[in-house]
């Protein structure tokens, strides 16, 4: 089992940053990827960045691409999101995810699906005001 919590969240204007933070415990081992997706009210679980633990290669979704930056701290088993340059359109419930490293590799576009994550911590929320 992994548990996932999420921090860092909270309320700022149009242009401002903020950072998110996962922090992993558990079989942490056992991850390959960890990813981060938002949620606003009445839309789809949208996928926002990855990142593959063992290389620290990273993905973005054009959305957030030249704003958002994915980092992971092997010693502290946590991922980071930087968030630069925020919209209004940013505002939604953020959440990080894990895939198993039993689960093989991801391939193309396959990991802005949410099914392909195996853990999911609880969220936390931004809010960007214009």
């Amino acid at each position: 089992q992994v548990q996932l919590v999420e921090s860092g969240g909270g309320s700022v204007q149009a242009g401002g940053s903020l950072t998110l933070s996962c922090a992993a415990s558990g079989n942490t081992y056992n991850n390959r990827y960890m990813a981060w997706f938002r949620q606003a009210p009445g839309k789809e679980r949208e996928g926002l960045a990855l990142i593959n633990i063992s290389s620290g290669k990273s993905a973005y979704a054009d959305s957030v691409k030249g704003r958002f930056t994915c980092s992971h701290d092997n010693a502290k088993n946590t991922v980071y999101l930087q968030m630069n340059s925020l919209k209004p359109t940013d505002t939604a419930m953020y959440h990080c995810a894990a895939r198993l490293l039993r689960r093989g590799p991801l391939y193309g576009d396959s990991w802005y699906d949410p099914d392909e994550y195996d853990y999911w911590g609880q969220g936390t929320q931004v809010t960007v005001s214009s």
